[in-house]
Protein backbone atom coordinates (compact mmCIF):
# COMPACT_ATOMS: atom_id res chain seq x y z
CA UNK A 1 0.00 0.00 0.00
CA UNK A 2 1.56 3.34 -0.78
CA UNK A 3 1.04 5.35 2.20
CA UNK A 4 2.01 8.98 2.12
CA UNK A 5 2.78 10.97 5.30
CA UNK A 6 2.12 14.45 5.85
CA UNK A 7 4.10 16.35 8.82
CA UNK A 8 2.77 18.24 11.61
CA UNK A 9 2.39 17.90 15.14
CA UNK A 10 2.07 14.33 16.61
CA UNK A 11 -1.79 14.04 18.46
CA UNK A 12 -0.90 10.38 17.75
CA UNK A 13 -1.10 7.84 14.99
CA UNK A 14 -3.55 8.61 12.45
CA UNK A 15 -4.45 6.78 9.05
CA UNK A 16 -6.71 8.23 6.45
CA UNK A 17 -8.44 5.89 4.03
CA UNK A 18 -9.40 8.36 0.77
CA UNK A 19 -9.91 8.55 -2.75
CA UNK A 20 -8.27 10.59 -4.67
CA UNK A 21 -11.06 12.59 -6.64
CA UNK A 22 -13.07 12.63 -3.52
CA UNK A 23 -13.58 16.12 -2.65
CA UNK A 24 -14.61 15.09 1.21
CA UNK A 25 -11.58 13.17 1.32
CA UNK A 26 -9.60 16.34 0.53
CA UNK A 27 -11.31 18.70 3.05
CA UNK A 28 -10.46 16.31 5.92
CA UNK A 29 -6.68 16.01 4.47
CA UNK A 30 -6.70 20.02 4.49
CA UNK A 31 -8.62 20.07 8.12
CA UNK A 32 -5.68 18.24 9.69
CA UNK A 33 -2.97 20.19 7.36
CA UNK A 34 -4.31 23.74 8.71
CA UNK A 35 -4.44 22.28 12.58
CA UNK A 36 -0.82 21.66 11.84
CA UNK A 37 -1.25 17.88 12.63
CA UNK A 38 1.15 15.07 11.35
CA UNK A 39 -1.20 11.45 9.80
CA UNK A 40 -1.12 9.19 7.13
CA UNK A 41 -2.88 8.71 4.17
CA UNK A 42 -3.57 6.33 1.41
CA UNK A 43 -6.00 6.60 -1.55
CA UNK A 44 -7.28 3.66 -2.41
CA UNK A 45 -8.54 4.59 -5.50
CA UNK A 46 -4.94 4.49 -7.13
CA UNK A 47 -3.93 1.26 -5.21
CA UNK A 48 -4.06 -1.82 -7.51
CA UNK A 49 -4.02 -5.68 -6.96
CA UNK A 50 -3.39 -7.15 -3.42
CA UNK A 51 -2.68 -3.57 -2.10
CA UNK A 52 -6.11 -2.47 -2.90
CA UNK A 53 -7.54 -5.29 -1.27
CA UNK A 54 -5.04 -4.98 1.38
CA UNK A 55 -6.45 -1.03 1.77
CA UNK A 56 -10.13 -2.45 1.55
CA UNK A 57 -9.50 -4.86 4.08
CA UNK A 58 -7.92 -2.58 6.83
CA UNK A 59 -10.79 0.04 6.26
CA UNK A 60 -13.53 -2.75 6.53
CA UNK A 61 -12.63 -3.24 9.84
CA UNK A 62 -13.88 0.23 10.78
CA UNK A 63 -16.26 1.21 8.31
CA UNK A 64 -17.96 -2.22 6.97
CA UNK A 65 -19.70 -0.41 3.97
CA UNK A 66 -16.33 1.04 3.39
CA UNK A 67 -17.01 4.73 2.78
CA UNK A 68 -15.05 7.52 1.87
CA UNK A 69 -13.19 8.97 4.15
CA UNK A 70 -12.24 6.94 6.74
CA UNK A 71 -9.81 7.99 9.48
CA UNK A 72 -8.51 5.69 12.13
CA UNK A 73 -7.11 7.25 15.28
CA UNK A 74 -4.58 5.13 17.16
CA UNK A 75 -6.04 2.01 15.87
CA UNK A 76 -8.83 2.24 18.57
CA UNK A 77 -11.77 4.58 16.81
CA UNK A 78 -12.51 5.91 13.82
CA UNK A 79 -14.35 9.05 12.00
CA UNK A 80 -16.60 8.04 8.83
CA UNK A 81 -17.16 10.91 6.69
CA UNK A 82 -16.49 14.46 6.51
CA UNK A 83 -16.91 15.42 10.03
CA UNK A 84 -15.04 18.07 11.33
CA UNK A 85 -16.40 18.68 14.77
CA UNK A 86 -16.06 15.53 15.28
CA UNK A 87 -12.50 15.20 14.50
CA UNK A 88 -11.38 18.39 16.00
CA UNK A 89 -13.11 16.83 19.39
CA UNK A 90 -11.21 13.14 19.41
CA UNK A 91 -7.62 14.97 18.05
CA UNK A 92 -8.20 17.65 21.23
CA UNK A 93 -8.24 20.83 18.51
Amino acid sequence: MNIIHVEGENKGKIMIYALSTCIWCRKTKQLLKDKKVAFDYCDVDLEEGADKEAAQKDIKKWNPSISFPTLVINNKEAVLGYQPEEIKEKLGL
